[in-house]
């Protein structure tokens, strides 16, 4: 027989309310009363009805997340804090993978908005360039948190990483190493991770007094393919003696570029790059990583989003939360 709330609750003759509050982790309830009620509730395998629960508290208990790249580690770590903290509120996640399209970010917002969602996050496509759809959902008064890649103009909490520190440190790693020649391979030349980037990349060489080639801040995009080509190129025509991959999708073209060209890594090219993949340490050579904290901004982006959710904040604030990143260094780098 299914039991219900009302059953619990008169089988330890306590009010619904009582019953519903414990089992949702109370600081009314006492810890006593609690665990009553947690044991009576196991003792009959009860399960809460969801719907239920949302249309008394006029909430939907799901939250959405916007994102880029659905094979892409860092983003897969991301959600993964999201789900710890969603996890810890009963809340239950949507995932809306644009596959780096403006069109398809647009429709799924299109789709979040008049209370489908009780909050949403969003990381921007690479061809995202105006934010009406984002704006369309801000009118709604609906809880929005942005991350990784954001939009400046937009006044909403952002979670990023110090996507400027990382990619000095890099590059001036690389050329205290003796490297002069370093190319720069971006990724969508208005994204505000890519602009950062780009800069850090620049100011490298400013702070050692060396003149960068302009030439070797290399634009990369979406498609693989046309990314196979831009790389071989370089490296045929123009080669430089060591590589910053802005993105984690531009490493395998690197490595296999080399491979097809026999250009040895590091000897005759050093090879840095920005990944979360576990599998770098096995590449051969090993890459030298640069690694975003990615669970930890999927936990605060998170974090901050129920914070809106519950309505601790009146309105949202246009805070922006930088996270710092790690650089690792393996084989690609270094002498063998």
């Amino acid at each position: 027989m299914k039991v219900n709330l009302k059953a619990i609750a008169d089988s330890l003759n306590l009010s619904i309310s009582t019953v519903s509050k414990a089992l949702n982790n109370s600081h009314e309830i006492s810890t006593v009363t609690k665990k009553r009620v947690i044991a009576k509730a196991k003792e009959h395998n009860y399960q809460a009805n969801p719907l239920a629960r949302a249309l008394r508290n006029n909430k939907s208990y799901t939250i959405a997340i916007v994102f880029p790249e659905i094979d892409n580690n860092f983003f897969s770590l991301i959600i993964k804090g999201v789900e710890n903290v969603a996890h810890n509120k009963k809340y239950n996640i949507l995932i809306y993978p644009t596959n780096e399209s403006y069109k398809r970010e647009k429709s799924s917002l299109a789709l979040l908005g008049n209370g489908r969602v009780d909050g949403v996050m969003i990381s921007l496509s690479s061809e995202t360039k105006e934010t009406s759809h984002i704006e369309a959902l801000i009118k709604e008064n609906t809880p929005i948190v942005l991350f990784d890649r954001v939009n400046d103009k937009i006044q909403l909490p952002k979670v990023v990483t110090d996507d400027y520190e990382s990619a000095f440190k890099a590059t001036k790693y690389l050329l205290d190493g003796d490297c002069r020649r370093i190319a720069f391979l971006s990724f969508s030349n208005h994204l505000s991770t890519n602009k950062l980037r780009v800069i850090g990349y620049r100011d490298a060489y400013l702070k050692t007094n060396i003149l960068p080639d302009p030439g070797l801040v290399i634009s990369c995009g979406n498609n693989d393919q046309k990314n196979k080509e831009t790389i071989l190129n370089l490296l045929k025509f123009n080669r430089p003696d060591a590589i910053v991959a802005s993105v984690e999708k531009l490493i395998a073209p690197c490595y296999d570029s080399c491979k097809k060209l026999n250009i040895k890594i590091p000897d005759d090219i050093k090879l840095i790059g920005y990944s979360n993949s576990q599998i770098a340490e096995f590449l051969n050579p090993s890459l030298s990583t640069i690694v975003q904290p990615a669970f930890e901004m999927g936990k605060e982006a998170a974090s901050i989003l129920f914070k809106l959710i519950d309505k601790k904040y009146r309105k949202p604030e246009p805070q922006s939360v930088v996270l710092s990143s790690e650089i690792f260094i393996r084989d690609s780098t270094t002498a063998m």
